[in-house]
């Protein structure tokens, strides 16, 4: 099998049919789509059943507890068949060309191990323009990564292999987790940036993560940074680097504690980037 695409969804059968109907859209065909159902107490079932019934595309559903959306993606990494996986979240969509120009990318790459393409950004249904800070990378990301995610989730196209090297989704992480994932790939691999925009990209709506998390996400990015330090391998500008976003996030997130009376906690984040700092003073 060639591609195998993955969506995660919970509670979204609202949207999630036009995230469908664009895969079977596509002009390259995938092998098989996957779709993830986290624990959904909607239709989205019966949703996906008639979709698949209705397409020469092969459909496989997989329904599990709710674990949450890195839980999810790793259930379809590991049931997937393909030797290339492509994700879509439950609320975008792709262009109909979008596999067949990214795997024509990645075919003429064969070193590399994951592509990205630009995104179309909507905000309730109305298309805006993206901000330059959001500006998607080529080739080495890892300085661009650690601020925030610039590898938008519903635009990468990777060989399998990619999890076999860096592992899987840190699924003790509510969010950010794409965000862990490229930094733990980006420290060794360059990403190849498709520059046509073939993913739509819906956000403003209140149940998504990045809307309910918004105000703590910050805590989880620094505790990936914490990981990546403490997991070693990283060059000396990639460390550096790591450990200065690490205490700026750390200073950022200890004064909000602050004026919000949270004093003891505030503290804890200003120790930990005093830790980090100090021990790479040492070296």
């Amino acid at each position: 099998m060639l591609i195998t695409v993955i969506i995660p969804t919970c509670n979204r059968a609202g949207y999630l049919q036009q995230a469908i109907e664009s895969v079977f859209s596509q002009s390259l065909p995938c092998s098989e789509l996957l779709v993830i159902d986290d624990g959904s107490t909607d239709d989205t079932v019966r949703l996906v059943e008639r979709l698949a019934s209705s397409t020469s595309v092969p459909v496989r559903l997989f329904c599990q507890e709710n674990q949450g959306v890195a839980c999810a993606r790793n259930h379809g990494v590991r049931m997937a068949r393909g030797r290339f996986i492509a994700f879509l979240d439950s609320d975008d969509r792709w262009l109909p060309e979008k596999l067949a120009v990214q795997m024509t990318a990645m075919q003429a790459a064969p070193h590399l191990l994951i592509s990205h393409t630009r995104e179309l950004w909507f905000r309730r249904d109305q298309r805006v323009n993206q901000k330059k800070k959001y500006e998607p990378p080529h080739g080495d990301i890892f300085l661009r990564s650690l601020n925030m995610c610039v590898v938008g989730m519903s635009t990468v196209l990777v060989r399998r292999e990619l999890f076999d090297r860096y592992g899987l989704f840190d699924e003790s992480l509510p969010c950010c987790e794409d965000y862990d994932l490229w930094l733990r790939v980006g420290s060794r691999e360059p990403f190849l940036l498709v520059p046509e925009a073939l993913t739509c990209k819906y956000g403003g709506r209140s149940d998504q993560l990045s809307t309910i998390h918004r105000a703590g996400m910050d805590v989880y990015r620094i505790r990936s940074l914490c990981h990546l330090l403490d997991a070693g391998g990283l060059t000396f500008e990639q460390r550096h680097a790591a450990v200065a976003e690490l205490t700026r996030k750390c200073r950022i997130y200890g004064q909000g504690c602050l004026k919000r009376g949270r004093v003891e906690e505030g503290q804890e984040y200003f120790d930990l980037a005093a830790g980090y700092h100090q021990e790479e003073g040492s070296r």
